[in-house]
């Protein structure tokens, strides 16, 4: 049997993890910041919205969470198969491979939820200046 996975098929998967890290952990310093804005925020004006706010945030800080592991996982995983294919297991090697395309899947759709639920708060947002505008104007 023929072996179809070689050296390079893993090591092509390695710029896009790493970059799909990168852009998760800016998500989550993004996060980090208006967390603090919002407890400064918090603390010198008791808004209530503020605290509504709350559980979209720590949804989000969740999910963020989970995208990061399993796209950790999967960089493992093809490290992992590469050492494999290196060391002579290919089947082995095919099996990590496929697992790890399997997690960077799963860390997609997690990362869609994440920006499905962050498209959702700002909405909320715009929704709520809108109504202070129309409200501005009668």
């Amino acid at each position: 049997m023929h072996n179809l996975l070689s050296l390079n098929t893993p090591a092509l998967l390695f710029p896009a993890i790493s970059l799909l890290l990168l852009a998760y952990t800016n998500r989550f310093l993004g996060l980090a910041g208006i967390i603090r804005n919002l407890y400064t925020d918090y603390q010198q004006d008791h808004n209530p919205k503020i605290l509504q706010q709350i559980g979209n945030l720590r949804t989000r800080i969740m999910l963020i969470k989970w995208m990061q592991f399993l796209g950790v996982a999967s960089l493992f995983l093809c490290t992992l198969a590469m050492f494999q294919i290196y060391t002579g297991w290919p089947q082995t090697a095919e099996i990590s491979f496929g697992a790890s395309l399997l997690l960077m899947i799963a860390s997609l759709a997690v990362s869609l939820w994440e920006l499905v639920r962050s498209s959702d708060a700002l909405n909320i947002l715009l929704s709520d200046l809108e109504a202070e505008s129309e409200q501005a104007k009668s």
